[in-house]
């Protein structure tokens, strides 16, 4: 039968458990510690995890090509000679931005002597090729989500202001 533990008791697996954690996180102070004083690992019961310098300085590495981290671990892509290599490549024109919506419909409102609904907004920014939808099915009641949102969230500074039930004109900000 097993032995019930009271209170003031830990289990021998625990304190073995703990035992080895409590090594290896002084080990990781040491290395690092080790790393910041820029002098070699402290020896005895604690492991360094990473390999020895080499003596000679002018003798290449075992894999020259590649560099190794002090942890000893391989680079992943997100490593800094990764981002070196990307940093190093010329750099690519910026494409024209496009407008969104809502710029376009500012536009083609400021243009526009007489307000107008979100549907002729959308023929008419397509038609002066300001902006076309990409492929959704209902791209005027997109529209005119948006140009409510932007009026009530900005209220006088709106570009929009709503003149009649689904008629927008320009507000001139």
């Amino acid at each position: 039968m097993a032995k019930k533990t009271t209170k003031n008791e830990k289990p021998a697996a625990k304190k073995t458990a703990s035992a080895g954690t409590e090594k290896a996180r002084k080990a990781a102070l040491a290395e690092v510690q080790a790393r910041i004083d820029d002098a070699a690992p402290p020896t005895g019961d604690v492991a360094p995890t990473a390999a020895p310098a080499s003596a000679t300085p002018d003798a290449p590495a075992p894999d020259a090509g590649q560099q190794t981290p002090p942890s000893g671990k391989a680079r992943g892509k997100g490593s800094k000679k990764a981002k070196e290599s990307a940093a190093a490549k010329p750099a690519k024109e910026p494409k024209a931005k496009r407008l969104s919506a809502l710029d376009a419909a500012a536009q083609v409102l400021a243009k526009a002597a007489k307000p107008m609904s979100a549907t002729e907004l959308v023929e008419q920014m397509a038609t002066q090729g300001l902006w076309s939808s990409p492929s959704g099915k209902t791209p005027s009641a997109t529209l005119y989500a948006a140009m409510i949102r932007e009026a009530a969230a900005k209220g006088s500074e709106s570009r929009f202001k709503k003149v009649d039930r689904g008629m927008f004109e320009y507000a001139g900000k």
